[in-house]
């Protein structure tokens, strides 16, 4: 990520106005004991206190913990419900079907599962499990933050409960750029979004160290890998190639792929056109570890609040 902020060549290729950051957080133990916030019935409208339904998600399995119901609507359930005491702590809750959550009430979980001893003492167990990551997550979310701040542009942070809010509020479909659109507060009630091609953002890495292929016994198999570079240019770098003779005469543009010959491939958005030599491409964007292109224009929806 900090390869991406600190590489100023992209700018001047895709001009940037504003910085938007998801600042995704798993809730930990002290966070627990602070968060007072109610409880939402996931099957309704979603709110932007629904953060809580990704971690025990992911917590429980995606279902219900008394009957291990799934591909059904799951509600948050207080194992220790609130009419005895229960809190909102996320160690009290977990997943469960309408029809257990309605059979458990206001019950203590030792006698709602009293015939079961065995799910009873997993469920109690696994409730007080700490999440897995939940502490990578949030030490590395704000030092995204501080790198995001040094770039100069404006930065505004989200959770992903208001992101999924935004995104559903407005009809729009789960692609990763309509999520783009839809992070922070900030989001306009109307998006603007006909016309708009989104620039698709792969990491693809700088290849590997392995100088040559191996046969199932470790013994090589080809030749030595040859030199990266080839008259200035490497595989990953976007090249424009304008060919003025020949068979392949015209302007193309996109990804290059490099031979020792000098003759060259590019894969344009038409697809891939081979044997261009190297003296008719000039360098638009060295290759740093992402390939690029556009994305399909957004298909409006019948149900969708947008322009």
């Amino acid at each position: 990520m900090e390869r991406v902020i600190y590489n100023s060549s992209a700018m001047p290729v895709t001009p940037q106005q504003r910085t938007m950051e998801q600042a995704g957080r798993y809730e930990g133990e002290l966070d627990a004991r602070k968060r007072a916030c109610p409880v939402r019935w996931r099957g309704k409208n979603l709110s932007s206190l629904d953060d809580m339904l990704i971690p025990l998600s992911f917590k429980w399995g995606r279902k219900c913990c008394y009957c291990g119901a799934t591909h059904l609507p799951l509600q948050i359930e207080h194992i220790q419900c609130r009419a005895k005491g229960g809190s909102d702590r996320i160690a009290n809750l977990c997943l469960a079907c309408e029809p257990c959550n309605l059979k458990k009430g206001t019950l203590d979980i030792q006698v709602f599962l009293a015939k079961k001893p065995d799910l009873l003492k997993r469920i109690l167990v696994q409730a007080k499990a700490p999440l897995k990551d939940a502490a990578a997550v949030n030490s590395t979310r704000w030092a995204l933050y501080e790198r995001l701040q040094a770039v100069g542009l404006p930065v505004e942070c989200g959770s992903g409960g208001r992101t999924k809010f935004n995104r559903a509020s407005r009809g729009l479909e789960k692609t990763h750029w309509h999520d783009a659109a839809c992070v922070g507060a900030s989001t306009p009630e109307i998006l603007h979004l006909q016309g708009i091609v989104p620039l698709l953002i792969t990491a693809q890495g700088y290849g590997c160290r392995q100088m040559c292929n191996v046969n199932e016994i470790g013994f090589p198999c080809s030749k030595p890998k040859g030199a990266k570079k080839v008259k200035g240019f490497q595989t990953g770098d976007i090249v424009r190639a304008i060919v003025t003779s020949g068979t392949k005469q015209g302007t193309y543009m996109g990804r290059v792929l490099v031979r020792a010959t000098g003759s060259f491939d590019i894969r344009t958005k038409d697809g891939r056109v081979q044997g261009i030599s190297h003296r008719f491409c000039t360098p638009i964007h060295r290759r740093d570890g992402y390939s690029y292109k556009q994305g399909a224009d957004h298909a409006a929806h019948p149900t969708q609040s947008t322009r």
